[in-house]
């Protein structure tokens, strides 16, 4: 094993324990299959997604179209895969939001002066109480129903919590001996902030993060079957789930493949952050090895 190999082994050893757990492995591949379906729908699906073919209105699955056609003749697993394209997007947009807002406000809130602190403090505990769907209708009526409105209001509404979560975790480590040792040799607070802070926390935010990623591809689902999200010429599971669920008491399998690419994603993500949780929590890693470990016997 190279020195490189080594280095990279010891800085993230909570990769293999991801890989080792089931609810890991499980996320991982969820992840990775909807990230390279999105990454093929972008330069080929099977039929066109907007195409209608009369002809062939609720067809059963089978050779050509594996999942069917809805009521236009539209192909299903083509309008999957497309949808997979805005849930990705929207997944990402809402982590980036989420991760500036949640890690601004948990920086001011952790390393500046007290009554800053406390207004932090005040302001996160406000915006919490918003729901995401308040969030979204209100920016819905000012700039009408987006995907941006979706990003941007799920990103509000996951980032005042990651930085309820982190903004504690950073007073803590902020108070560590190789934190004060930073600031003894001469480190500013923004070389100590990148060096020992933010390396500290990382595993209790990107468990959050994966967290608030499933709650913005539920999210963009119900704001996009409730009118909020993304337009109707846009490829939404949402949409798709809306359209079909009309028809549920006579082709009730077409409305199981939407409801069940949602299902799946959400569930994978959810579990992606369990995963995570417990691979980058050591004193959770313990508990699992000794609760599989066999108990030793007492002969009296």
């Amino acid at each position: 094993m190279t020195p490189a190999q080594t280095h990279g082994r010891h800085r993230f050893p909570w990769l293999g324990r991801l890989w080792s757990l089931s609810t890991g492995r499980f996320g991982i591949i969820v992840v990775l299959a909807i990230g390279l379906t999105a990454l093929v729908a972008r330069f080929w699906t099977p039929f066109d997604p907007q195409k209608v073919d009369v002809q062939n209105r609720w067809d059963a699955p089978g050779i050509p179209h594996l999942l069917g056609t809805d009521g236009s003749g539209r192909d299903i697993l083509s309008l999957l895969m497309a949808g997979a394209r805005t849930t990705v997007w929207v997944a990402l947009g809402a982590g980036v939001v989420a991760t500036l807002l949640g890690l601004v406000l948990a920086v001011v809130g952790a390393l500046t002066t007290r009554w800053v602190r406390e207004s932090v403090a005040v302001l996160v505990d406000i915006l919490i109480a918003f729901p995401v769907l308040l969030i979204a209708m209100m920016l819905s009526s000012v700039w009408g129903g987006s995907l941006w409105v979706v990003i941007i209001s799920v990103g509000i509404g996951f980032g005042v919590n990651i930085a309820r979560v982190t903004r504690p975790e950073l007073r803590r480590v902020l108070h560590s001996d190789f934190v004060l040792a930073g600031r003894a040799a001469g480190l500013t607070p923004f070389e100590n902030l990148w060096r020992h802070l933010l390396p500290n926390v990382a595993p209790v935010f990107i468990v959050q993060l994966s967290w608030g990623m499933a709650v913005a591809v539920l999210a963009e689902a119900g704001l996009s079957y409730l009118g909020f999200g993304a337009p109707p010429t846009e490829p939404s599971w949402g949409i798709l789930l809306k359209d079909l669920q009309t028809y549920i008491s006579v082709h009730p399998l077409s409305v199981v493949w939407p409801g069940l690419a949602i299902t799946i994603t959400v569930l994978g993500l959810n579990l992606l952050g369990d995963g995570l949780r417990e691979a980058t929590d050591p004193t959770l890693s313990r508990r699992r090895i000794a609760a599989r470990s066999p108990q030793p016997v007492v002969v009296s």
